[in-house]
């Protein structure tokens, strides 16, 4: 048992990150806790400026460049899949729909199968990791 520095509750040592730098080798926040502190974090106004700042820079458009070239090379089915439904949006041939589940607005395109690139559902952004996190990756996607 290991007590939480930020919530100060004894919660099992399973609850912690591991951290080397630590004479117990686990950090001093627990898991819930630290998720709730990096969200905020995340959220600094601070921190979101510094973050465009660098997209905007030189070595920020080669890095996520370098990284959208990666995620291409290693996916080509989920690329081929998602430049599918892109054009078919633009040409009109489908549009956006609300999340099946909860009728949100703010959806993506979810593809079961990836072989079947205009075979979609419509979730959001919730909807659609709850997928995943239950389901893995769709089927045929490398």
């Amino acid at each position: 048992m290991k007590l939480c520095n930020t919530c100060e509750t004894e919660k099992d040592e399973s609850l912690f990150h591991k951290r080397k730098a630590s004479s117990d080798g686990l950090a001093a926040r627990c898991k819930t806790c630290q998720k709730v502190y990096d969200k905020a974090r995340a959220k600094d106004p601070q921190r979101e400026l510094a973050r465009r700042i660098y997209a905007q820079s030189e070595e920020g458009r080669l890095k996520s460049n370098k990284a959208k070239a990666e995620y291409r090379k290693r996916n080509p089915k989920k690329t081929a899949a998602h430049s599918k439904v892109a054009r078919a949006l633009r040409s009109g041939d489908i549009s956006k729909m609300p999340c099946e589940k909860c009728g949100g607005l703010n959806v993506h395109a979810h593809h079961d199968d990836y072989s079947i690139p205009l075979n979609i559902r419509w979730l959001c952004d919730n909807h659609h990791n709850e997928w995943h996190k239950k389901n893995g990756e769709g089927l045929n996607a490398k």
